[in-house]
C-alpha cells in the first residue's frame, strides 16, 4: 500500500503545481510581454534621440551633410532602425536659423519694408539625410529652388532678389521673433543670433504590435 500511497501523492503534488504555475502564469506572461515590449520601445527611443544629437553635434561644428561620406555617418548611427541615404524608415532634418535685424537687412541693401523677414527667424540652411518624404519638419520649410547644393540659402539673389531676407518661405514658424513685439514660440532669438536644430522621425514597424498593429513613429528634436 505504501508504494501506491506514495504515487498518488507525488501525482497529487505534480497536479498541485501545474495548477499553480497556471494561476501565476496570468499575472507573469503579460508583466513578462509587457517588460520586453517597454524595454524595445525605450531602446529604439534612446537610439532615435541619439542620433538627433550626434548629427546636431556635427552639423553645428560645420561638417557638410550634403556629402555622401558624411550622410553615411548618420545612417550608420541609425543602425537597426532601417534608414538609407535617401530612403528607408527614418529622416533626419538639419537646420540653420539666423534672426533677422535691421543690421542684416542693411548689410544686404534693403530698407523698412523691402526687408520682408526683419525681425522673424529665417531658414538659412536646410539638408535633409534618409526618407525625405516621410517627414516634414514643423520648424518650417523654405522653397527648394532657393536651396544651394551644400543646403544653404542667399540673403537676397542678385537677379531675383529672392532669399532668406525676402522669401516668407524662409521662415521658421515655431521659433518666436525677438523684435519690438516678440511672439510666443519654442525659442525666442536676438538680432543676429543664431540657432543650429537637428530633427530625427522614424517609424519603427517592429513595435506596430504596441500600437495594434498601427505605425509607430519615434520623433526627436534638439537645438544647438
Amino acid at each position: 500500500m505504501r508504494p501506491k500511497m506514495s504515487t498518488l501523492r507525488r501525482n497529487s503534488q505534480s497536479g498541485s503545481s501545474l495548477l499553480e504555475f497556471a494561476l501565476f502564469s496570468i499575472f507573469l506572461i503579460p508583466l513578462f510581454m509587457g517588460t520586453v515590449t517597454t524595454g524595445m520601445g525605450l531602446g529604439k527611443s534612446i537610439q532615435v534621440s541619439q542620433v538627433s544629437r550626434d548629427a546636431g553635434h556635427m552639423f553645428v561644428r560645420q561638417v557638410d551633410f550634403s556629402q555622401t561620406p558624411n550622410k553615411e555617418m548618420i545612417v550608420r548611427l541609425s543602425r537597426g532602425l532601417n534608414m538609407t541615404l535617401s530612403g528607408g524608415n527614418g529622416t533626419v532634418v538639419l537646420t540653420q536659423i539666423l534672426m533677422i535685424g535691421p543690421a542684416e537687412c542693411t548689410a544686404a541693401g534693403l530698407i523698412g519694408a523691402n526687408c520682408t523677414n526683419m525681425y522673424y527667424p529665417v531658414i538659412t540652411q536646410r539638408l535633409v539625410v534618409g526618407n525625405s518624404g516621410l517627414y516634414t519638419s514643423a520648424i518650417g520649410n523654405p522653397d527648394p529652388t532657393l536651396l544651394k547644393p551644400d543646403g544653404t540659402i542667399v540673403s537676397k539673389d542678385s537677379v531675383t532678389g529672392r532669399g532668406y531676407l525676402t522669401d516668407t518661405s524662409c521662415r521658421a514658424n515655431t521659433l518666436s521673433t525677438g523684435g519690438p513685439t516678440p511672439t510666443a514660440g519654442q525659442l525666442t532669438l536676438q538680432s543676429a543670433e543664431r540657432t543650429f536644430v537637428s530633427e530625427a522621425y522614424f517609424t519603427v514597424p517592429q513595435l506596430s504590435f504596441l500600437n495594434h498593429n498601427a505605425p509607430v513613429n519615434l520623433y526627436t528634436r534638439n537645438y544647438f
